[in-house]
């Protein structure tokens, strides 16, 4: 009798162990579209600021080339003026334009100008650096004027990795907020890293 008494109770509390023990898989579909609602929801209200500013620390590297520094990026609708500078070889760059027109200031030489900012800053620099499509994927946002991007979401509908053109650009984020404090772009031996210190102008309409 006491055997099966003792029985009785490990399978009643067998029992109640399955019936509290938290379920696994996959999210529920409403979890999913709630997370997918936030993140439209987000884009849409980054989308919508057409003046914005930052200012981080930026890694920069192509094969046996690269630098590091700091970074100003100042957008105003589809113009941007981008300033790099590295502390310890005090040298600096100016990268400014728009659709169509781009302006590099700081090179010994003077000044250069293009129709491609991408191209004229590796021409100057070697350095392979996706200066238009930044301007979205800054933001956690995929470039719009790219093709098509293919979007990993973490758990809150905002993107953990974003690949388009090529790039992969893997984010890192505060528990809230919009913004992201973090990427980690690369494309074969190409590589930006950037650090965010901070954001102005970009997180309200």
């Amino acid at each position: 009798m006491r055997l099966r008494g003792v029985l009785l109770a490990a399978s009643v509390a067998v029992l109640a162990a399955c019936a509290t023990a938290p379920r696994t898989g996959p999210p529920p579909q409403a979890v999913l579209a709630d997370a997918g609602e936030r993140e439209a929801a987000r884009s849409a209200r980054l989308r919508a600021i057409g003046d914005w500013s930052l200012a981080g620390r930026v890694a920069v590297s192509n094969g046996r080339k690269g630098g590091s520094g700091r970074l100003e990026w100042r957008q105003r609708g589809a113009g941007y003026e981008v300033a790099l500078s590295a502390p310890i070889t005090r040298q600096s760059w100016r990268l400014s334009g728009g659709p169509g027109t781009a302006r590099l200031d700081g090179l010994a030489g003077g000044a250069r100008e293009g129709a491609d900012a991408d191209e004229l800053l590796f021409r100057a620099t070697g350095w392979d650096i996706p200066v238009a499509a930044l301007a979205d994927w800054l933001r956690g946002l995929p470039a719009g004027s790219s093709a098509p991007a293919r979007i990993v979401p973490g758990p809150d509908g905002r993107p953990l990795r974003i690949e388009q053109d090529g790039w992969t650009i893997d984010y890192t984020w505060p528990a809230q907020g919009d913004l992201p404090d973090r990427l980690d772009a690369h494309r074969e031996q190409a590589r930006v890293k950037l650090v965010v210190d901070g954001w102005n102008g970009a997180d309200a309409p």
